[in-house]
């Protein structure tokens, strides 16, 4: 068929497979988040910012950060944060500390993940990569590190740091 008889230009057609992959992508963004919480609280007892704090002290050299730290990754509040954290001091995955500014009258508060925690973290990670790789890794094949690379962008187009601040 013709461009003359689908009434259509190549513009047209471009701005309405752009309309359709933004469609996808909001879908994406709205509905995956709750797929992988579910899986989380269902086999874990963890929701995915609860996880997403859990494994981000797992990765720093002493297991630990300060909140201002957290919520950044977060892209949270400190309150929001410091509920989290509540949440998963209670279960004694995590315990906070209150640090003394050392002669410049500042304090902070930092969390520290626990062995309870990382020993949580070990057994929720198994279940929850499973469904990583059921819902993204496989469906993006060898696309993954483009999209990864996208986000990375938009990451960075948001006014957020594109990878972890050194800790």
């Amino acid at each position: 068929m013709s461009l003359a008889e689908t009434g259509s230009s190549p513009t047209e057609r471009t701005e309405e497979d752009q309309r359709q992959d933004w469609i996808a992508l909001v879908k994406v963004l709205l509905v995956l988040p709750g797929a992988l919480e579910a899986q989380l609280l269902r086999d874990s007892d963890l929701t995915l910012l609860g996880y997403m704090i859990l494994a981000r002290l797992d990765d720093t050299p002493d297991a630990t950060l300060r909140m201002s730290q957290i919520a950044t990754m977060a892209n949270g509040s400190l309150p929001r944060t410091s509920q989290a954290i509540s949440r998963l001091e209670n279960r004694g995955w995590v315990r906070r500390t209150v640090i003394s500014g050392r002669g410049q009258g500042r304090r902070f508060t930092t969390a520290r993940l626990t062995e309870a925690g990382r020993a949580q973290l070990a057994a929720a990670t198994p279940e929850h990569t499973a469904l990583v790789r059921r819902l993204v890794i496989e469906p993006a094949g060898d696309q993954f590190s483009a999209l990864g690379s996208v986000a990375q962008r938009i990451v960075e187009a948001l006014g957020l740091p594109a990878r972890p601040a050194a800790d």
